[in-house]
């Protein structure tokens, strides 16, 4: 759309100033005077060619740097947007007005070269299309959708709903993976040290102290630090988990790759079933908020399918394009795949059925929601006293490889009395 500034007369035949959106010179003049005005001028702002202009000089480069940005930075624009639209402003007002109060940074130019694109007669969805890693393909097709069905602040609520949803359940698997993590880092570091700087100081003593052969626990404990302490074993134990987690980014950059380290994930204890209710929760949600926006199905399956995180229910989304493509069901290629429940199965068959597919697919998810929480809740109590019971082993094994050699000492001197 094009900004157009005009002159006219109210009904009262006072002079009114203003510019309103349109496709063309006439359609401008048909809103203005749906607007009860009589025109007497009417010209495309020079901002409009200005704004072209830069867009075609700015680098490309540039503009498709949009990095950086936290989703809760894009949940809150969304949803001012959505309110500004709501209100009955403008698009380019209503980016305008974001881009002022927003603080300095990437974002705020972001929205700036969205508002000049605009100005340059693009629609919003092709301007965030620009910056496809700030707004990604599901923002953009659900913008695109709500232009076309001319809900747009409807949509823009959606989103920002659903990104608000992604993000609690992304806090609170975090969240409850912090002090697991903290505990195990920390207590790795502390065994570490220990194993580098003290128990190495013991090792002669020890040895002069029985005079012969030592235990085969102490033996191994004092071999272990000697390897950690002297042959660069400290390297080797940091290196393994960082090696490990690079070796998976490499691995994960094919698709064969990820398919078979997500369905490593999935089949481990406790740990599988809760990546699986998580993955259901996301591709379900991402869906159903995507055809509830007027996305195609076909489309909106697409776009699930690229931003599922999980390459085994990307391959089973694949299967049920495919299957709606061909002009059969949802729920039978879903079905099966058995990457899901019965339960997700037979609810997407009634919500097709009813024709309430999307309302179906936002239950499932809220369903897997109160499930994930469960499940969460059951690994943190499990995995609190397997940490402490593995920790007080190590410690304890250590400990004992400490004082085994005095009890043989005093062991032999009571059997020499």
């Amino acid at each position: 759309m094009s900004m157009f500034k005009y002159e006219a007369l109210d009904s009262q035949g006072v002079a009114v100033k203003d510019q309103i959106e349109a496709l063309s010179e006439q359609e401008a003049l048909s809103k203005i005077r749906n607007m009860g005005y009589f025109p007497t001028k009417v010209s495309e702002s020079k901002a409009k060619r200005r704004a072209a202009a830069k867009a075609a000089a700015r680098p490309r480069k540039r503009r498709g740097a949009g990095g950086g940005v936290k989703s809760k930075v894009i949940t809150e624009f969304a949803r001012q947007l959505s309110t500004l639209q709501d209100a009955g402003l403008p698009i380019l007002r209503s980016l305008r007005i974001l881009e002022e109060q927003q603080k300095a940074g990437k974002f705020k130019k972001i929205i700036g070269y969205v508002a000049d694109d605009i100005e340059g007669g693009s629609t919003l969805s092709e301007a965030m299309a620009r910056f496809p890693r700030c707004f990604d393909r599901l923002i953009v097709s659900m913008v695109a959708a709500g232009e076309t069905g001319g809900v747009l602040d409807l949509i823009l609520a959606r989103v920002s709903d659903f990104m608000e949803k992604a993000q609690k359940l992304k806090s609170r698997v975090i969240g409850a993976m912090v002090y697991p993590a903290t505990v195990i880092t920390a207590a790795f570091t502390i065994l570490l040290l220990l194993m580098m700087f003290v128990i190495p100081t013991f090792t002669t003593v020890l040895k002069e102290m029985v005079g012969g052969e030592l235990n085969k626990v102490t033996a191994t404990v004092l071999a272990i630090s000697s390897w950690i302490a002297y042959d660069f074993g400290w390297l080797i134990l940091i290196s393994i988990p960082i090696g490990f987690i690079f070796f998976l980014k490499a691995v994960k950059r094919f698709r064969l790759g990820r398919f078979i380290v997500d369905s490593i994930k999935l089949k481990i204890p406790v740990l599988g079933q809760l990546n699986g209710k998580i993955s259901v929760t996301r591709w379900t949600r991402t869906l159903g908020t995507l055809i509830a926006a007027g996305v195609p199905i076909l489309d909106a399956i697409n776009v699930t399918r690229e931003t599922a995180g999980n390459e085994v229910y990307s391959r089973s989304l694949e299967k049920v394009h495919d299957s709606i493509r061909q002009g059969e069901s949802f729920a039978a290629p879903l079905k099966q795949s058995k990457t899901v429940g019965l339960i997700v199965s037979n609810m997407v068959a009634v919500g097709e059925e009813t024709g309430d597919l999307d309302k179906m697919l936002l239950k499932v998810a809220d369903n897997y929601d109160d499930e994930v929480d469960t499940l969460v809740s059951s690994l943190m109590s499990l995995l609190e006293p397997l940490i402490i019971i593995v920790l007080g082993l190590v410690v304890g094994v250590i400990v004992i490889s400490v004082f085994l050699p005095m009890i043989q000492v005093m062991q032999g001197l009571s059997g020499g009395v």
